[in-house]
């Protein structure tokens, strides 16, 4: 079984809507990581500091097939492609360990049933 690691950077607002779509799509588990970044349109000027807001990266890591549709959902129902809300990507997964073995038997099944 190949996996993948999806990789969501996206605006702190939309964390809890990105878990709710990406669990709707099939994703189980996450990891969320507290972030700030630097785009290249700069935003709010405030005291001449730039402000950028704060971000999260949501890391998922799902059976590749899975890791395609969860992205093609996220991008879609977050708007990605309209609006500069953030990013999402997917790596692939070489070594792994640590996968909930309850996890991979849904993998599985979930692939029975699409065949």
């Amino acid at each position: 079984m190949k996996f993948s690691a999806l990789v969501a950077i996206l605006a702190d607002e939309l964390e809890e809507m990105a878990i709710k779509i990406a669990k709707d799509a099939g994703a189980e588990g996450v990891t969320i990581l507290s972030a700030r970044g630097i785009g290249a349109i700069e935003k709010k000027i405030f005291f001449g500091l730039t402000h950028e807001g704060s971000q999260s990266v949501l890391v998922f890591v799902l059976e590749r097939k899975l890791s395609v549709a969860v992205l093609k959902r996220l991008a879609k129902d977050l708007e990605l492609s309209k609006h500069s809300n953030g990013v999402v990507f997917t790596l692939p997964l070489e070594h792994i360990a640590g996968i909930d073995p309850m996890q991979i038997q849904r993998f599985e099944q979930r692939i029975k049933d699409e065949l």
